[in-house]
């Protein structure tokens, strides 16, 4: 083989490579609500209550730990066990909008 054909060869392995090797991805979805920067670090939504999200955000940089987004009820449940009602233009309204 001619050292063209090598090179090319090479180049096409380690781009096959690439191509098939699914690197994990460290994105968060963020958005800008009113002055607010509200990011979803993670969420997994319930397979027997689909209208549930279990997430983690942040809130201008500040994290939340995993609280449960109720979307029909439009209420999340902190890690305490305490109800709350979603904030006008906040996480909640975000995650349901969304998803």
């Amino acid at each position: 083989m001619t050292n063209d054909k090598v090179k090319w060869s090479v180049l096409l392995g380690i781009l096959a490579i690439l191509w098939v090797v699914a690197f994990p991805a460290e994105a968060s979805m963020c958005r800008t609500i009113k002055d607010d920067t509200i990011c979803i670090l993670r969420i997994k939504r319930s397979a027997k209550y689909y209208w549930q999200y279990r997430a983690a955000v942040s809130i201008d940089g500040v994290k939340r730990p995993v609280e449960i987004y109720n979307c029909r009820d439009r209420t999340r449940v902190r890690q305490d066990g305490v109800v709350v009602s979603f904030e006008p233009d906040g996480a909640g309204e975000f995650i349901c909008s969304f998803f």
